[in-house]
């Protein structure tokens, strides 16, 4: 149990100081390009303790689900003809009202050129973009960890085990009985440690290589040449004509039109890889933190149809699918069971934390770069979209627009939360309900 709470304090401690480093990442950049920070907090709710330096407040809140900065001026003011609506949009105007007030109020005593909006474009997308760049650092300093100092399992060309009889794939047995053929690996004298060398005169560089020999090679001879404690042997082996369960992507077994699981035929020795962990090069950094980027990306657009995917997992009998969305719960019930994995050498299990605080920065990367707000990527949106309205104004010759008035989408950004909300709270439910696991 002990063990189990080290792994989710390991992440919540590593999502915090995420967290941290991205509001960093738009607090560094907001201050050198002049603008007023009042604040710069980690986590929501009532304030635990706090510190003034110069003229930003710095401190933790009481619920570290998020953070920010509060930046001076971050809407524009409204035109002075926009006068009120009535009736139907009453709420909603009143919503954007009360934005543009407490974004004057930030104003107060503060030279106005020190507000957000009137920073130029590029300005403001350099700070928003700032805090998902945090989080990319993060993710490839992390992966970098993961890959270079402990490295990836892989399979080797040596033998790991050698299995001694031959089971149907049907069997429910696991041990050997007198009854069963012995194994072709097993019968040929192939033992545990061997390192093969060639087969049928062709050097095997990899297991892949290995194992495309032995299913072409069913029924018929086939010589193999092994490095035994630094002689090599040659030896003969003739692979069998077997029969093995046939799986899809997620690892389940397919069915046939029938219902019944699908079985394919291929030649079997009854010899298993040795897996090794290899240290990667540093050019596999990038590209490792660019397949998890586009894995998040895919999940993101899909979400409608992963969140439908999600009730009905944690409201019926379906299983959760270990490559759809989860909470933050979670993500600390999978560190915990990491951390408890006692059949798991202690740096393989960090390694493994590594590796999930890196895939969770990543998240936090492509999710504040969705294009709506009050996320990232919708103010920076919006300062594009200024920045095109004025190109075309200048082209045109017509007066300069001036800022966007992204006040007005206020309704649209509470909307979104509401929307996040849910999402947040159906997730941590299935968590509860019905948790992935992967061990």
């Amino acid at each position: 149990m002990l063990l189990y709470l080290l792994g989710i304090l390991v992440v919540v401690v590593g999502l915090a100081v995420s967290i941290g480093l991205h509001e960093i990442g738009h607090l560094v950049p907001a201050k050198l390009f002049g603008v007023r920070v009042s604040q710069y907090m980690i986590g929501f709710g009532p304030t635990l303790f706090s510190r003034k330096r110069g003229e930003t407040e710095y401190g933790v809140k009481a619920i570290p689900l998020g953070g920010y900065i509060a930046m001076a001026g971050m809407y524009p003011p409204g035109k002075a003809n926009s006068g009120g609506r009535t009736a139907t949009t009453g709420i909603f105007q009143s919503l954007v009202q009360d934005a543009r007030t407490a974004s004057a109020d930030t104003l107060v005593d503060v030279d106005e050129s020190r507000a957000f909006y009137n920073l130029p474009v590029f300005k403001r997308v350099i700070i928003m973009l700032g805090g998902p760049f945090m989080n990319l650092l993060i993710a490839v300093v992390m992966f970098a960890i993961l890959l270079v100092g402990f490295g990836l399992p892989q399979t080797t060309t040596t033998i790991g085990s050698v299995s001694e009889c031959v089971l149907a794939a049907t069997s429910e047995r696991q041990t050997c009985e007198s009854s069963d053929p012995a194994a072709p690996g097993f019968a040929a004298g192939i033992l545990p440690g061997d390192r093969l060398v060639s087969m049928d005169g062709e050097p095997v560089e990899s297991w892949a290589e290995a194992t495309e020999y032995i299913r072409a090679a069913a029924g018929d001879d086939l010589t193999v040449v092994v490095d035994r404690e630094g002689s090599q042997r040659t030896l003969l082996v003739e692979p069998l004509l077997t029969e093995r369960y046939v799986y899809d992507d997620r690892g389940r077994i397919l069915e046939n039109a029938a219902g019944e699981p699908q079985t394919e035929e291929y030649g079997f020795l009854g010899i298993g890889s040795a897996v090794e962990t290899v240290p990667q090069p540093v050019t596999a950094v990038l590209p490792a933190v660019g397949d998890n980027v586009v894995a998040v990306g895919n999940v993101i657009l899909n979400l409608p149809q992963r969140m439908i995917d999600v009730a009905n997992a944690a409201f019926g009998p379906g299983e959760r699918d270990p490559n759809g969305p989860i909470s933050v719960v979670g993500v600390g019930r999978i560190a915990g069971e990491i951390s408890s994995l006692d059949s798991s050498p202690v740096a393989d299990r960090v390694a493994s934390l590594v590796g999930l605080i890196g895939s969770l920065n990543v998240a936090l990367f492509v999710f504040n770069l969705v294009p709506l707000m009050p996320l990232d990527g919708g103010h920076v949106a919006g300062a594009l979209y200024e920045a095109i309205r004025r190109f075309f104004a200048k082209l045109f010759g017509k007066p300069d627009p001036g800022p966007v008035d992204t006040a007005k989408i206020i309704p649209l950004t509470l909307v979104v939360v509401v929307l996040l909300g849910s999402m947040s709270a159906l997730l941590i439910y299935a968590d509860i309900v019905k948790p992935i696991s992967f061990f």
